[in-house]
């Protein structure tokens, strides 16, 4: 990014560049993701021909405030051959904000290195030198007046005078030119003439904590009595720690080419059918199943999810049934084939008889999107602040940036989960237009180079500054064959990974009651998946003391409720895995083994590097037992019959 001149003399190009700021989404195209309250650390190069000492301070601001904040950045180190600046600001709004860098060169301070320079030679001679310093002291004096800065212009004029009294001592004059409190008040008042700034100011998006931290629980309305069995609910949900209440689709399904169970393409008269074909005679994207509730008992549930502090997601999915009101009302929204039939959904070798997907390259296409945005606004204002989309890597990219970007103008709390399967560049192309999380590969890393690589590549890359994952350790989709041969080992080493790696994780309902039975060898599909069925649900799943104490470790441990602090340990044994996370004063070293079957003994090896004692102490948090650690070789053995990790809080 080029660095412009602020104010440029006539004729005269900038001297001041300014380069390669940080954070910046390819080159500030894209927006940085920051949560309210954090601190945002950023860098630029500044340099400038020759040896002019230079002054930078980054600018930011809230979008919709037209006055800049400034804090400074700090120079690199003397004799660093660094050019690279540095600093930082807080937000403390939700919403778009900008930042950028102002640079200038300092004559005044110039002007006394060169003085300390020639005194500490042993110079006396210095009638002109001091003359300069006299004139820049009047140019500062002046342009304090004009800050209306008085204590600092009698400073300045103070420091003046005695530069200029020829009845001063060389002494006098000496303590006056190099006094930090006379530069300090000059260096408030700055001469901005020859002033650079970034050629344009680069966008950072501000969300709320949910954006970055959360424990989200997936369930079926129609399994739990619907709305108001859900609400039922709440309280076990909160005590479990869950912030997060996801329900897949709740609009009316379609009657026509109906499934049955386990995806039957005849459904009986008793099968609810899949939520994701959406619309019926009922209605639509803005109704909901008659069989779960009203739409007042959806809002009653929305409001006292709130009152105990939990968001209800809701699922966006672009699907419609072929009972759908659209197809009648707007049927140049859907793809026809030349004989005039429509043209069902399908993801060989999967096939979705029941579903169509919308046109959008239909020639009504701007119809198309108001009428999905309208539907987002719908349910925004019965209190949903938080969409987990439905494949959004099916659909154009630019109708997600324009949608996200309207809905984020007026209601810059909303949170958008992508359930975007697909290949890497895809996934984070969605980040960067504006998806606030995303589900990831983690459901099918489970070795111990994958997971670290994985991570590592997510919380270290590039990634960082706009990609939020969410591990998901399953989904009504995804059963995967490591939790369908491992039994409850390979369960609890999912949960306590996903729950101390990701700042963001979720598991769907059946996880805790150890659910591995799939439809077919070889495939994740769920054996009567809940897709097709309503079961029978309640929170009495085996699992859930551990769900519990785990999002109680999470809400309590600051190093867990990000990504980037964490740093993978040797174990010298690849059936465990060892990782330390750090924040501040809180560091949590987690050790998991991940062969189900089998005992693992290794070792966790700290780094000295790591800024903790010689020896310490670490205390189970899962347990509470306490073990004698130090920097180097920790022995650690693991029976998965009996536990499958260590969650240790360090004590130093």
């Amino acid at each position: 990014m080029l660095s412009v001149p602020l104010r440029p003399p006539v004729n005269a190009p900038p001297r001041i560049i300014i380069e390669h700021p940080t954070p910046a989404v390819d080159g500030g195209r894209y927006a940085a993701k920051r949560c309210v309250g954090d601190r945002v650390e950023v860098g630029a190069d500044v340099v400038r021909d020759g040896h002019e000492a230079l002054r930078a301070v980054v600018r930011f601001r809230p979008e919709r405030e037209r006055g800049w904040r400034e804090a400074p950045l700090t120079p690199p180190a003397r004799g660093s051959g660094s050019t690279r600046w540095s600093g930082g600001f807080e937000v403390d709004a939700v919403g778009p904000w900008l930042w950028t860098v102002l640079a200038w060169s300092d004559p005044f301070e110039s002007w006394r290195e060169e003085l300390t320079r020639k005194l500490a030679a042993g110079e006396r001679e210095l009638d002109s030198e001091l003359a300069e310093g006299a004139q820049l002291l009047a140019a500062a004096a002046e342009r304090a007046a004009g800050d209306g800065a008085g204590d600092d212009l009698e400073a300045i004029a103070r420091a003046q005078t005695i530069l200029e009294s020829p009845a001063s001592s060389f002494e006098e004059r000496d303590d006056a030119a190099l006094s930090p409190a006379v530069a300090e008040a000059v260096g408030r008042h700055p001469d901005l003439r020859d002033a650079a700034e970034l050629e344009r100011p680069i966008p950072l998006d501000v969300d709320r904590l949910r954006a970055r931290f959360g424990s989200w629980y997936e369930l079926f309305p129609r399994s739990w009595g619907g709305f108001r069995g859900v609400e039922d609910q709440l309280d076990a949900l909160a005590g479990l720690g869950f912030d997060v209440l996801y329900l897949p689709p709740i609009h009316p399904i379609g009657v026509t080419n109906r499934k049955g169970a386990n995806n039957a393409l005849a459904a009986g008269p008793d099968d609810p059918g899949s939520p994701w074909a959406i619309g019926s005679r009922e209605g639509g994207h803005t109704a909901v199943d008659p069989a779960l509730g009203t739409l007042a008992d959806f809002e009653a549930l929305v409001v006292s999810a709130r009152e105990r502090e939990i968001d209800v997601a809701l699922d966006f999915a672009i699907n419609c049934s072929a009972d759908h009101p659209w197809l009648t009302e707007h049927p140049e929204w859907f793809h026809h084939r030349p004989d005039g039939t429509l043209k069902y959904a399908e993801n060989p070798p999967k096939k979705y008889q029941d579903i169509y997907n919308l046109n959008f390259d239909s020639a009504d296409w701007r119809g198309l999107w108001e009428a999905l945005r309208d539907v987002v606004r719908f349910w925004i204002e019965r209190g949903v602040r938080i969409f987990r989309v439905d494949n959004p890597h099916t659909k154009p990219l630019p109708f997600w940036e324009w949608l996200i970007r309207g809905v984020h103008k007026d209601h810059p709390d909303v949170i958008f989960l992508a359930e975007a399967f697909t290949h890497r560049s895809l996934m984070q192309a969605l980040a960067k237009i504006g998806f606030t999380q995303s589900y990831t590969y983690f459901t099918w890393k489970n070795s111990r180079w994958e997971l670290s690589e994985y991570v590592r590549e997510l919380a270290d890359g590039e990634e960082r500054e706009y990609f939020r994952p969410n591990f998901f350790v399953n989904t009504p989709d995804i059963l995967t064959a490591y939790l369908q041969e491992g039994g409850r080992p390979a369960f609890e080493a999912r949960l306590v990974l996903a729950a101390t790696l990701s700042p963001s994780y979720g598991i769907y309902s059946g996880f805790e009651n150890l659910e591995d039975r799939a439809v077919a060898p070889g495939s994740e599909e769920y054996l009567d998946s809940e897709k097709y069925e309503t079961k029978a649900r309640a929170l009495d799943g085996p699992l859930l003391p551990l769900v519990e104490r785990l999002n109680a470790i999470r809400r309590a441990s600051p190093a867990l409720q990000r990504l980037d602090d964490v740093t993978f340990l040797e174990t010298e044994n690849d059936a465990l895995i060892a990782y330390v996370k750090q924040r501040e004063e809180n560091a949590i070293v987690v050790v998991v083994n991940i062969d189900a079957a089998n005992p693992q003994e290794g070792l966790a090896v700290v780094p000295h590097d790591l800024g903790l004692p010689p020896s310490f102490t670490v205390t189970d948090l899962l347990t509470g037992e306490r073990f004698a650690w130090g920097i180097g070789r920790n022995f650690v053995g693991l029976d998965p019959a009996a536990r499958v990790a260590h969650v240790l809080q360090v004590t130093t």
